[in-house]
């Protein structure tokens, strides 16, 4: 019996259409559908609808949380995922509805997959001016080193290493144990594998669209209007570091396009290594062939699944 329906894979491989679908199926005795969970660590960002893949028009009338719970600029961490995750699981749950989880950020979902046991960090000021001036490729070799395997597909920024090496510093420190009150939920966990030459094509194809048709850029232009900062988008890695180097000026059009459609591809392997490392760490994860028919894949699903609630 399942707790939980859990789906991740890599960028662009359609795990919200797979998930929505499910939901839509997946009814209680009054008929309402089961209910989706972000795993998405800057989709819970408002404002930030493009560049994140939100694709709120394949919800319908299925609904979500942990989507546009925070405004661009503010900081979100994993603590705040288990909390809030927490919350919007008991709610479903009490409403007898079927929970999905659904992302592609490896540590969010690890850390609810296997009950990390997570407190707030504070800052460590010494500790940044120590790291300060070290290059993305010295902090990641650091960050690796540490026993406690940190999520890395996000690290694509100093500032983003210098706080994961923060957090792993403070774990250490304080010999905080990761056997905690996190509830051990069982979960049908859900990979979406999809061959990576295609993965490639899908990555591309849906860049320049975002680019060319969708307003992608005017979306950054957008929050950088409203006042938030450029530190801040970009901080928030990729599309929105890309674009906004490109929006201040530091990068022209065509190098902004030719080295975000570089770091996507590389965000997309990092996570397909994560997911590897989250499975040798304990998570069973069935992967299904994301290029079969979508009602196919939700079908398979829907006949594993078989729920408590």
């Amino acid at each position: 019996m399942y707790d939980i329906i859990t789906i991740l894979g890599p960028t662009a491989c359609g795990k919200t259409a797979v998930a929505t679908q499910l939901a839509a199926r997946l009814t209680n005795s009054h008929g309402e559908p089961a209910e989706i969970i972000s795993a998405d660590s800057r989709q819970v960002f408002r404002g930030m609808d493009i560049g994140t893949g939100k694709d709120l028009g394949e919800y319908g009338a299925i609904p979500y949380h942990l989507i546009d719970i925070c405004e661009a600029g503010e900081k979100y961490s994993v603590f705040e995922f288990q909390r809030d995750f927490l919350r919007a699981y008991h709610n479903i749950i009490s409403h007898g509805r079927m929970p999905i989880l659904c992302g592609g950020t490896g540590l969010y979902i690890e850390s609810v997959l296997r009950a990390y046991r997570l407190v707030e960090v504070p800052v460590n000021p010494a500790l940044r001016e120590r790291l300060e001036g070290k290059s993305l490729a010295e902090l990641t070799a650091l960050l690796a080193s540490y026993k406690r395997l940190h999520n890395t597909t996000d690290v694509d920024t100093s500032r983003r290493a210098i706080r994961a090496i923060e957090i792993e510093e403070f774990y250490r420190e304080h010999r905080i144990e990761e056997t905690n009150p996190f509830p051990s939920l069982n979960s049908l966990t859900i990979g979406l594998s999809i061959p990576r030459e295609l993965r490639r094509e899908r990555i591309s194809r849906r860049l320049h669209k975002r680019l060319e048709e969708e307003g992608m850029v005017a979306e950054v232009q957008r929050l950088l209007d409203k006042g938030v900062t450029p530190e801040a988008l970009i901080s928030y890695g990729l599309e929105y570091r890309y674009l906004t180097l490109y929006l201040t000026g530091q990068l022209t059009y065509e190098e902004m396009v030719r080295l975000l459609e570089i770091a996507i591809h590389q965000f997309a392997k990092r996570q397909m290594t994560y997911f590897r490392g989250m499975e040798r760490r304990g998570v069973a994860i069935r992967w299904v062939d994301a290029t079969r028919p979508t009602a196919d894949i939700v079908q398979e699903i829907e006949r594993t699944a078989c729920f408590k609630h």
